[in-house]
Formats: structure tokens, sequence, C-alpha cells
């Protein structure tokens, strides 16, 4: 990956419609040029796709959170991303080190669903316990760079 690569990838992060025209035109590269770039960036993973950006409040999905998992003893991450699949609510997680053993980020329409499924997931019985943050506001967000 050369400096070009990275422009071009900076340039799709910033509008992932943009035409390979309009990025040729900034890159000093051909359209063709461009496109089989942005092909091989594909190709070799470090464009994974294109995507659209959504409101989810707008959408009514008003109430983020993030939780903490606390897992049983012995039960495998494989099992951990199992379970966590099962909840279409559940729209990130990792597994973390310190006191959690996974961190999930969760969009629900309401406290009340939020509630909702923090039960479901300590009723699982994989899940000990959960500790919850609810996000109020984001400081920062930030598209990734190249």
């Amino acid at each position: 990956m050369d400096a070009v690569d990275r422009q071009i990838l900076t340039l799709l992060v910033q509008d992932g419609r943009r035409t390979y025209d309009d990025i040729a035109t900034r890159v000093a590269l051909s359209p063709p040029s461009v496109r089989r770039r942005v092909d091989r960036l594909q190709a070799d993973g470090a464009l994974h796709g294109f995507t659209a950006i959504l409101d989810h409040a707008a959408l009514g999905w008003t109430t983020e959170a993030l939780v903490e998992l606390f897992f049983a003893p012995g039960t495998l991450l494989e099992e951990v991303a199992a379970t966590l699949r099962d909840y279409p609510e559940v729209v990130e997680a990792w597994s973390v080190t310190g006191e959690a053993d996974a961190i999930a980020r969760v969009r629900t329409r309401s406290n009340a669903d939020l509630e909702r499924l923090i039960r479901a997931l300590q009723e699982d019985g994989s899940v000990l316990r959960t500790r919850s943050q609810v996000i109020l506001s984001a400081l920062v967000t930030r598209p990734a760079s190249a």
C-alpha cells in the first residue's frame, strides 16, 4: 500500500459514493487506474466494502449502552460470541482485559428494552452478572483512517 492507496481510502471513507472519476481527479490518476487500485484494496482485505451511515435515533433506536459481561468460569470465547450473536440489539462486542470478560455495545428502542435485554442475557445461564453504562451523547466520532 502506497501513499496514493491511502489517499484513495481516505476519500472513500469521507464519501463511499465517490465516483472513480472524482477520485482520479483528486489523486492524479486515470479512472481505470483508480478502479484497479480499489479492486486490489478489496482483494487484499484493506477495504471491506461501502456502507451507508444511519441515524439510529431517527429510526427509533434511542438507547445505546455499553454492557460489561461477566461469564461463568470456563466459558469459551466462541460460546460468548454465539450467545451475543443471538441478540440483534448487540451491534458490537469485544473480549477485553480487566474485570469483565467481554463488553457489548447495544442499541435498543428504550430503557425498558435495554432492561429486558440485560435480563435475557443474565438468564442465559453462562452470564453471571452484567454492569452497564447508558451512553448519553457522542463526544468524538471518527471514521476509520487510512
